[in-house]
């Protein structure tokens, strides 16, 4: 499995897990639960203790359609909670497309930029990721929350996804960042309908192929409501998913995934491990 330089003990020979914290009030899957600092650091220690690997902390709802907050406010949700978790140990990522929230959250012990614009949104990001040498998540973007979906527009959804993952790459690149701080994110849900996602998941193998670690965040989005809708055409609630993004979770590990970003930690956990176990006796015959 493609390693990145991030010192997560036991998870050499199978896909990370990195638990959700959205210090947010408007974040779709859970908007509010954890908008205070004290409960949202008390879940960040909690997601480590159902078996996380990293845990993820963001300031700024991306679901579609929502609003940019401003950067004092990202400042004040992001960076006491990184720094809280970070002091007890915990393996932080930062869910930020600003470079001062990501050069503030490294400096208050982040080791992780989960950037879902992939440097676009902010032209600083990658110089600051290259001058901290922290791992920087490259995620597939083609435009804020606001217009997004109008933008899934793909004739090979697949192709197109690496070559535009390809060419953020070259460019964060030439900025100062290495090939070894980079992960890629295909960006399930961000300028992408229902069809595109599955195609992208049953792609994993070929964005592999590009070299770099692959993180896979389909938890709770769209997509698995809409699978699994009531007769009547009713899209299941978000956090009735969690079985749904369990078996993504089994797929997308087996598949080669080096981490996966859910809400639910410890199912998935279990399925990250079966799916070692799978793959281990898969190559033993």
């Amino acid at each position: 499995m493609t390693s990145v330089p991030i010192n997560v003990p036991g998870g050499a020979d199978r896909c990370l897990v990195m638990g959700v914290v959205n210090v947010t009030p408007d974040s779709f899957s859970d908007g509010g639960m954890w908008f205070d600092e004290a409960v949202a650091i008390r879940h960040g220690l909690d997601l480590i203790g159902q078996g996380a690997d990293i845990v993820d902390v963001g300031g700024e709802s991306t679901r579609p359609g929502a609003a940019r907050v401003s950067l004092e406010e990202e400042l004040a949700r992001v960076v006491p909670v990184v720094r809280a978790l970070s002091s007890e140990g915990v393996v932080v990522s930062v869910d930020t497309m600003r470079a001062e929230v990501a050069r503030a959250s490294v400096e208050a012990g982040a080791k992780i930029v989960n950037d879902v614009s992939g440097g676009l949104a902010d032209p600083e990001m990658p110089r600051v990721v290259a001058e901290t040498g922290v791992t920087y998540v490259v995620m597939h973007w083609r435009g804020h929350s606001h217009d997004m979906q109008s933008r899934a527009v793909y004739k090979d959804v697949v192709a197109e996804v690496c070559a535009e993952l390809t060419k953020r790459v070259d460019l964060v690149l030439t900025e100062g960042v290495t090939q070894a701080q980079i992960v890629l994110d295909p960006g399930l849900g961000f300028a992408k309908n229902a069809e595109h996602n599955w195609a992208v998941l049953a792609g994993i193998p070929k964005l592999a192929e590009l070299g770099y670690p692959l993180l896979i965040g389909a938890s709770r989005k769209r997509f698995l409501g809409r699978l699994l809708a009531a007769p009547d055409g009713t899209p299941r609630p978000f956090d009735r998913s969690d079985d749904a993004t369990m078996a993504v979770t089994a797929l997308a590990a087996h598949a080669g995934a080096w981490c996966v970003r859910v809400h639910q930690v410890a199912p998935n956990a279990d399925a990250v491990r079966v799916a070692a176990a799978w793959k281990r006796a898969g190559a033993g015959t």
